[in-house]
């Protein structure tokens, strides 16, 4: 038998192209950041740290004072600014909380806007609610400059030590809105002013598982960067409870 020859097999040169597998992907892309939980309430146009020409004015002559350490003295004497007096930034202020819980301060542009602020006090609503129906009530609230870190604007600080009628009291922490918190933002956004109680999400019956409030229109007074004041506008001049809330950065 004759020898058997293997068949002539050209090498083929290898593929200068990768394999589908081995293709490098592009990553893809971050997600976008999450979107708030869906509300009724419409988003604040509310530009922070943005003033007026005329504003700017007054504030350069309010930063010729010296700052007051201790933020319990007010900008007016009386306590409140003159009768008339209306500042260019007027907010909705609503203190709220559960009968034997804590205080939250939301601050908002108005009633129908989402949250600028909210600000958690270690104070209870039953202890604020017994004073506001003596008559005045004066919180202040301080933090310290940090010079190590990036300059914050005061609203913006997130800790704050607080003093209610002259005394110390706990902290106030700023934090972002919670669904309950939401709740309370809709169910009021027909109110401009007043004080009631909400039925709470809470398992508590009764009158502690209420969410009582109070809510009224402020005159925000901007003394310089370290200091700000909230002055409540009563719509029937001198009448009824006084509120005014201090933010000092010293």
């Amino acid at each position: 038998m004759g020898e058997l020859k293997s068949p002539n097999l050209t090498t083929m040169p290898p593929s200068s192209s990768p394999s589908p597998s081995l293709k490098s992907h592009k990553q893809p892309p971050p997600p976008p950041p999450p979107e708030p939980p869906t509300t009724g309430l419409a988003r604040s146009s509310y530009k922070k740290g943005k003033h007026t020409k005329v504003f700017r004015v007054v504030r350069s002559v309010f930063r010729s004072f010296p700052i007051v350490t201790q933020a319990k003295i007010p900008l007016f004497p009386s306590g409140r600014p003159p009768e008339g007096h209306r500042g260019t930034n007027c907010v909705t202020g609503t203190l709220y909380g559960y009968r034997k819980g804590c205080v939250a301060l939301a601050i908002q542009e108005n009633t129908k806007t989402l949250p600028i602020m909210i600000l958690e006090l270690e104070l209870e609503t039953n202890e604020l609610q017994n004073e506001m129906n003596v008559g005045m009530v004066r919180i202040a609230l301080e933090c310290e400059k940090q010079q190590e870190k990036e300059k914050v604007k005061l609203l913006e600080e997130p800790l704050w030590t607080m003093f209610f009628n002259g005394r110390k009291g706990g902290r106030g922490v700023k934090r972002e809105p919670t669904e309950e918190d939401y709740y309370v933002m809709e169910t009021l956004a027909a109110v401009a002013m007043g004080a009631g109680v909400l039925p709470g999400k809470s398992e508590v019956e009764g009158p502690d598982g209420e969410i009582a409030y109070m809510r009224a229109h402020f005159d925000r007074v901007v003394g310089s960067r370290d200091s700000e004041t909230l002055y409540m506008l009563s719509p029937d001049g001198n009448n009824g409870p006084e509120l005014s809330i201090f933010f000092v950065r010293i």
